[in-house]
């Protein structure tokens, strides 16, 4: 395959991707048919299926492209320097940001991250890993500095992802929207305390 041939099949599926979210918000991931992508594309199902093998492929592109946007975000934060808690906590915050952005009061892509869920659950797993990656490298660098006391920096980022499951998880998100419980900065002081940081309340008077 040539550079050529393989960029223009990157930019079909790009834009297969682009369609297709487009209109899982618009009518809901399914009431949308292939036959309604192609037909946005003005091509025929068949074009389609020479670049994603089924409807569920599709669906498994959307959400790698939107779960790639956090991830991106959280990598780009987890590289920044500064204080360790300090970017833990915009970490943490800002993948609970985006995850609400996205899928808060939009109840059809709401549902099309439910059905990700239970239909590519690999795509899942592979975003909750990257994101513990991101979290244990503030956690080491953090520990490296002495701002953490952390003997083992992949379970304890481990066990941060899942302290934050409440603010991480689309469906858990939206379950505990309007109830009461620990806000976000004061489950945050709440890791960074478990971390060893004696600084775990300076961002937050919450």
């Amino acid at each position: 395959m040539t550079l050529i041939s393989a960029n223009t099949e990157a930019d079909m599926r790009h834009r297969i991707l682009v369609v297709a979210e487009r209109l899982f918000r618009q009518i809901g991931y399914q009431k949308t048919t292939v036959a309604d992508i192609a037909k946005a594309l003005q091509m025929s199902p068949a074009n389609v299926y020479r670049f994603f093998e089924s409807k569920k492929a599709i669906h498994a592109g959307v959400a790698r492209h939107l779960m790639g946007e956090v991830e991106q975000a959280a990598a780009s934060i987890a590289a920044e320097h500064g204080p360790a808690g300090e970017r833990l906590r915009n970490l943490l915050s800002t993948v609970h940001r985006m995850n609400c952005e996205r899928y808060i009061g939009d109840e059809k892509l709401h549902e099309m991250v439910a059905i990700a869920m239970e239909e590519n659950w690999d795509v899942c797993i592979q975003h909750m890993d990257h994101i513990v990656g991101c979290i244990a490298e503030v956690v080491a660098d953090g520990a490296a500095r002495g701002e953490f006391d952390v003997p083992d920096v992949a379970l304890a980022a481990g066990c941060t992802c899942t302290s934050m499951m409440r603010f991480f998880h689309p469906q858990m998100i939206a379950q505990a929207f309007k109830k009461d419980g620990p806000t976000l900065d004061q489950m945050i002081d709440f890791v960074l305390l478990g971390l060893g940081s004696r600084r775990a309340g300076a961002a937050t008077t919450s």
